[in-house]
């Protein structure tokens, strides 16, 4: 191992103390560095400042360090709000906005519902910011972490203009959570999935359709354990067309896996998953302790 320009050579003993040494200070300097740098976030977040770097944000740009409405983006966030609340599922609105040949802000043709869905929840579009959701964990690896309460959060209302109403963002707020244990009917109504699928297993209150949002259910086909789609079991592949079925034994592995686990553990689970949505061929999965999603495919 070398360093060119100070033409250190660490196989000689003599100069292990020097490269030792000169690797202290130089941790010593990133770590005052980082902290320098955290300093001056936390001043701004105090403020009220926010970071004005809305690159591929669908509905807004920043010109000259303004944050301003690009019109015809904005009319497809409106859009996606409205027939949200109009009942249409988060794989409906996918293919109403591919069918239309509206593309998404890096100029895609294809939709992704996990995207949709982190619009949906976005309070940006409604005109506020939330400062500092994440946070660098490690100033040596610059690793971040979701906030949940480690550092302090500032909450700055009406810090941009708003595509939405703070009425709207709420009602698909609370229409989410509605939507999160239901089945969807061939007559466009929806009832709470049934809890006794629910409530016996760890899995039956983790794993929701990526396409029509309702629960998983447990159920034995062919001697073998599995989870389907609770639309698509009572109603058929009418009203959830891509759910896929999930064999019982692959995600307990591929659980136990991502938690360096030898085997599934349901309390590692039940400490670290938020929630495990299924599309049509990868699985989503929320952990409290990241900002970022897990994505397995299959």
């Amino acid at each position: 191992m070398h360093f060119e320009n100070e033409n250190l050579d660490s196989i000689k003993q003599e100069k292990e103390f020097e490269i030792t040494l000169r690797s202290m200070l130089a941790q010593d300097e990133s770590r005052n560095i980082s902290e320098n740098i955290q300093w001056g976030f936390q001043r701004k977040f105090e403020k009220g400042d926010i970071f004005k770097k809305y690159k591929n944000f669908m509905g807004y740009s920043c010109v000259d360090g303004e944050i301003v409405v690009v019109p015809e983006q904005a009319e497809v966030v409106r859009k996606i709000f409205g027939l949200y609340l109009q009942g249409l599922t988060l794989g409906q609105i996918k293919m109403y906005l591919e069918s239309m040949d509206i593309k998404t802000v890096t100029g895609k043709d294809q939709w992704d519902t996990t995207t949709i869905q982190k619009m949906l929840k976005n309070e940006k579009y409604m005109g506020d910011t939330l400062l500092q959701k994440t946070f660098a964990e490690d100033f040596m690896t610059g690793k971040k972490v979701k906030n949940n309460g480690q550092r302090t959060q500032y909450f700055v209302s009406e810090s941009h203009p708003a595509l939405v109403t703070a009425e709207v963002f709420g009602r698909v707020q609370e229409e989410m959570a509605k939507r999160s244990r239901v089945v969807h009917h061939e007559d466009g109504t929806v009832s709470p999935s049934d809890s006794k699928y629910n409530g016996k297993y760890l899995l039956g209150n983790l794993l929701a359709c990526g396409d029509c949002g309702a629960s998983y259910r447990r159920r034995t086909e062919r001697g073998k354990v599995v989870w389907r789609c609770a639309t698509r079991i009572e109603k058929g592949k009418e009203l959830c067309a891509t759910s896929p079925t999930i064999n019982d034994e692959w995600i307990k592995r591929k659980l136990a896996d991502l938690f360096v686990s030898e085997v599934y553990d349901e309390n590692i689970v039940m400490e670290k998953v938020v929630s495990i949505s299924i599309h049509h061929n990868h699985l989503v999965i929320k952990i409290k302790s990241d900002e970022n999603h897990m994505i397995i495919s299959y």
